[in-house]
């Protein structure tokens, strides 16, 4: 049964993956999204990872993915044709798709991992048999905050760089651009505010 409810899963988020890419309208690729959240999830609690399970769900469906419906309809983008030029990134898209795997089968042999051995990490990779002693969240806190807090920490100040650089971005005066002057506008007069302008025709 759970190897029947694995492939279901893994093919309705394979199909969903793909649409997401290849669908035309902006809002049927978050919703294609949403799904291939969900099938992950399904996916997690196969493995007994109940919490990442319902994270995925909280977390990437009820906050991410919502987020990104509501800009992607507030925007308002309009429907646009999938043309021939698609293809031409399939190569550079499989290249970078086929350095991830390898990435994962790395990890998951993990003899390759600079900061944590195969010794190390063999027995949290096997959850049936740590789920007796220990709870997964307990597995996922000693591994992030023991084997990877190097990594954790850039992560961490990785993200905080590129939030502050986006308020940089957003805070930035440009001399170029009118803005309004609220204060100036409501407090003009008639004689400020009418004017005649002549302009001459040649």
């Amino acid at each position: 049964m759970e190897l029947v409810l694995f492939f279901i899963f893994s093919s309705l988020a394979i199909i969903s993956g793909l649409m997401v890419i290849r669908s035309e309208n902006p809002v049927h690729s978050v919703l294609f999204l949403i799904l291939v959240f969900f099938n992950t999830s399904g996916l997690l609690l196969l493995l007994e990872v109940e919490f990442l399970a319902m994270l995925f769900i909280i977390v990437y469906v009820g906050a991410i993915a919502v987020l990104f419906l509501f800009v992607v309809m507030m925007l308002n983008i309009k429907v646009t044709q999938n043309s021939g030029e698609l293809f031409q990134y399939l190569p550079i898209g499989g290249l970078i798709g086929g350095i991830f795997l390898l990435e994962i089968f790395i990890v998951v042999r993990g003899d390759f991992v600079p900061l944590l051995s195969s010794d190390a990490i063999g027995g949290y990779l096997d959850w049936s048999t740590k789920v007796a002693q220990i709870t997964n969240i307990e597995v996922i806190g000693q591994i992030m905050y023991t084997h990877y807090f190097a990594w954790f920490l850039i992560a961490g100040f990785i993200l905080l760089v590129s939030m502050i650089g986006a308020i940089v971005l957003t805070m930035q005066v440009q001399t170029n651009v009118r803005r309004q002057q609220i204060f100036q506008q409501v407090s003009r007069d008639f004689e400020s505010a009418i004017f005649l302008t002549t302009k001459s025709v040649k």
